[in-house]
Order: C-alpha cells, then structure tokens, then sequence
C-alpha cells in the first residue's frame, strides 16, 4: 500500500500515514481514542518531573556546604600551651565547665591513646590540654 496518494489534490489522512507506517490497521489504532491522551499526559508529566528534579539537583548542589563531621584541631603545637590551644585540641569553648572537659578529654584520648596505635607525644599533649583547661598548670612548658 503506498504511502502517497495516486491523485496529488487528495492526501492521504495522517491516521492513515501512520497505521501505513507503522503497519497498524487504523481501526485497530482508533478503537480507544483516550489511550494517546493517557499516553500524551504521562509523557508531559514525566517531563516536567525530570525538569523539576534537575533544577532541585542544581539548587542541592549550589547550597554552602555545612559541616557535617566535627573537625579536632589540625596544625602544630605552640612551645607553651595557652587556654585558646588547649580548647582547640579538646574541641570544646575556653569556657566550657569541668565535666564537659573531662568528657571531651575522654573522647579525643579514646581516639589517639598510645594502646590503640596513638601516638606518645598527642597522648601527652591531649593531657596538657585537659590540666590547662582544669586550671591544674599555670603555662608549664610541656617535656617536649
């Protein structure tokens, strides 16, 4: 069956065109006329849902990052241990009460004790935070 018509003033009908091209029959493609709407809806839908998911993506992305892991603190230590240092080794506030530093203490000494693979002069610099941070040393110098 062609897909012209013999008779150039008289073209074929585009439901026609398509069941030629698809080798459909047109009445088998015209039974349920609600079917192509359905499928027309689900597509508009699917669209606008992929639109909106990339541009939710795009916003998630350009969001400020936010700390999600609580930092210790990073970098060398000065010769004598002063309450601002021995707050950041602790991760806690220069003004924190006794038995937050204890607990404090206790959690960053669990991660870095020499028995769990730590090392000596952390362990050593962990503990003259906490007197430091007790108020048990007046600036002693540490041994090393």
């Amino acid at each position: 069956m062609p897909l012209f018509c013999k008779n150039p003033l008289k073209p074929l009908r585009p439901q026609k065109v398509l069941c030629q091209i698809f080798e459909f029959s047109c009445t088998a493609n015209m039974a349920n006329p609600v079917a192509p709407l359905i499928a027309g809806l689900a597509v508009a839908a699917a669209a606008y849902a992929g639109k909106y998911g990339i541009q939710a993506w795009q916003a998630f992305k350009a969001r400020p990052p936010t700390a999600r892991l609580r930092k210790f603190y990073e970098g060398g230590f000065q010769p004598v241990m002063t309450r601002r240092e021995a707050a950041l080794i602790l991760g806690v506030r220069e003004s924190t009460p006794a038995d937050k530093v204890k607990e404090a203490h206790r959690r960053v000494m669990v991660a870095n004790h020499p028995d769990a693979g730590g090392s000596d002069y952390l362990a050593i610099k962990i503990n003259e935070a906490k007197d430091m941070m007790l108020r048990r040393t007046k600036g002693n110098s540490s041994a090393f």
